[in-house]
């Protein structure tokens, strides 16, 4: 699975937030500044083309909806990044943000915690 660019990433967050539907319904989940509707329907075709969307066609229009799971994007995306970027090692991840301050000890309790305790 490839990486999505960042206005691919937007694109598909508002269609895991919203579920199926079409262009205009994303376009109200964007952030400001929303880009031109040609400019989200070309990304959503090239979505759809990658793989990550799938379509079907309502009259004159097309309903969209994911193909990609949100959580399986960020199972593969998280695993590349950390792989690439921290040897592969969530430990490492994890120190580099307490070395920068970034997390603190009552935030590592509650990872510990969850590490200990996971639900199902």
């Amino acid at each position: 699975m490839e990486k999505l660019t960042i206005q691919e990433e937007e694109a598909m967050q508002a269609v895991w937030q919203f579920g199926a539907g079409f262009i205009k319904d994303f376009m109200e989940l964007l952030p400001e500044p929303k880009p031109p509707y040609t400019t989200l329907a070309s990304t959503i075709k090239n979505l759809e083309r990658k793989g990550f969307l799938k379509s079907e066609k309502f009259a004159n229009a097309y309903r969209y909806s994911a193909k990609v799971k949100e959580t399986e994007y960020k199972k593969r995306f998280m695993s590349g990044f950390v792989n690439d970027y921290f040897q592969n090692s969530y430990k490492e991840l994890v120190s580099f943000f307490v070395k920068d301050n970034k997390i603190s000890a009552d935030e590592l309790k509650e990872i510990i915690n969850l590490i200990e305790n996971p639900k199902n």
